[in-house]
């Protein structure tokens, strides 16, 4: 609605905002659990602090009733004996400190039975005073009987806060074991509690993380489709955006390099094509028939001249894939009719070296691109002609494996891949140290071509090492339907 204010958003603008947040909603839990702890430990040092004041209160009291009313017990009798004005006084003055007592008595907490007990020593204080006033030998008499059930009540007021003190000192321990058991289940529902809460704040944290980390292995591995968005504090959605605009000025900067190199492959193709067309010309005879100088370096013109086809058409191939990553045309296609094809093309430049062939494929159905599997072929027999020196062995195996993949094997006898340039040798664009033969240097992306299109498949290119003296690829790719 218009005109009413926003309300601040309570989410940190900064990571180290974030963070701060993540910890005070983890350290909640623990601080709750310690608050209670420490409420649990208050309350029942508060009831100790009572028991142990009330103990020794009713300890004294109970004590000071023994002596009080002994002391009052031999007034009693030494006025029985000796009725002296001064022994009355001095009995008074016990008999008021022993009430005072039982007054103080009375005030601390107790049961029923003791209250009755402390108004019966009352009664008979009240009753032994008034003997006393009488002044009879017969009262003076009764009231020396009635210390009988005065000590009698006095042990049983000791007895009473004896068994008092006993069961508050149960009932603290029954408390303590509540109190104990209370913060052990306390503690182990704390435990999940304060682990999901650390799951949650750890996955927040790590979700802005974790997409920067996304978008920069995407940005790495050249996957430039797919936007960078970052939602998180502020500082990382700028890093997310500064991700995005690299995104952007890479795919522009692709775009430009496919769209110079399918219009340089374009133009090359035509006077290339014109050049093909007159080398076979030349070497049919169609203007006079050449000596055997004149067929050599003719010769050399057509072998180089489709050593450049077969790059231009790597270009465009590369080109084409890497601008828009068309679907695979899938078919069905028998293996060894593909192969031969393949091998067809380089066929002058074998006999020319005088290199031999060893062919072992088994003639499998595919279900695949046959046009890219066309360049796999190409491009690994071309690799292995370049390298193999003359009189060498290009070897072509294909079978099927126990997972029902086509496994193809491409073999040569050439001075094999430096184990420090196996790592690049797929990248785009990348030329070895090695030399190569032939007057047309490669452009370096055969072979990335080979990876491209294997893993469009859906399986895997790799160098190995051990049965042959030099380079060793091996493919993998099923023989079923793909995508």
């Amino acid at each position: 609605m218009r005109g009413m204010p926003r309300l601040p958003s309570l989410r940190p603008r900064s990571l180290s905002g974030l963070i701060l947040l993540g910890f005070a909603f983890v350290a909640l839990p623990l601080l709750l659990g310690l608050f209670s702890a420490a409420i649990e430990m208050r309350n029942l040092a508060g009831a100790s602090e009572r028991l142990v004041l009330n103990g020794v209160a009713a300890t004294q009291y109970t004590q000071a009733l023994v002596r009080q009313v002994a002391s009052l017990e031999r007034t009693v009798r030494l006025y029985q004996i000796i009725q002296r004005p001064a022994l009355l006084e001095t009995f008074n003055q016990n008999r008021d400190l022993l009430v005072e007592t039982l007054d103080g008595f009375s005030r601390l907490p107790g049961d029923p039975e003791r209250e009755e007990v402390i108004d019966r020593m009352r009664d008979e204080i009240a009753l032994l005073s008034r003997n006393l006033d009488a002044g009879a030998p017969s009262s003076v008499a009764s009231a020396v009987r009635q210390f009988t059930q005065l000590s009698k009540d006095a042990g049983r007021l000791s007895n009473l806060a004896g068994s008092q003190t006993d069961r508050e000192l149960k009932q603290l321990q029954k408390e303590t074991g509540q109190a104990r058991r209370r913060l052990y289940w306390q503690a182990l529902a704390l435990v999940p509690v304060t682990l999901t809460l650390i799951v949650v704040v750890a996955a927040f944290l790590a979700r802005p993380i974790n997409q920067i980390d996304a978008a920069i292995s995407n940005i790495g591995h050249g996957q430039l489709s797919e936007p960078v968005a970052v939602r998180g504090p502020s500082d990382l959605e700028a890093l997310g955006r500064q991700l995005e605009w690299l995104r952007v000025r890479l795919t522009e900067i692709t775009e430009e390099r496919n769209r110079f190199l399918r219009h340089m492959s374009h133009e090359l193709k035509t006077p290339l094509a014109n050049i093909r067309e007159g080398t076979e010309l030349l070497l049919e005879g169609a203007v006079g028939s050449l000596g055997p100088e004149q067929r050599e370096v003719a010769g050399i013109l057509r072998d180089n001249s489709l050593r450049l086809q077969r790059l231009i058409e790597n270009l465009l191939s590369f080109s084409e894939w890497q601008a828009n990553r068309s679907a695979l045309e899938v078919s069905e296609f028998r293996l060894q009719p593909l192969v031969k094809s393949a091998i067809e093309t380089y066929q002058l430049p074998i006999n020319a070296h005088r290199l031999r062939l060893d062919l072992q494929v088994e003639d499998l159905s595919l279900h695949a691109d046959r046009s890219k599997l066309k360049l796999i072929l190409d491009n690994l027999i071309s690799n292995a002609v370049k390298f193999t020196p003359d009189g060498g062995t290009i070897t072509v195996r294909a079978r099927l494996d126990d997972q029902r993949r086509m496994v193809l094997d491409v073999a040569d006898t050439g001075p094999g891949i430096p184990v420090d340039e196996r790592a690049r040798i797929f990248e785009a664009f990348y030329q070895g140290a090695t030399p190569q033969g032939g007057l047309v240097r490669g452009t370096g992306i055969g072979l990335s071509v080979v990876q491209e299109f294997v893993h469009a498949h859906e399986g895997t290119v790799e160098i190995l090492d051990g049965e042959f003296p030099g380079a060793h690829f091996q493919v993998r790719l099923p023989v079923e339907r793909v995508g």
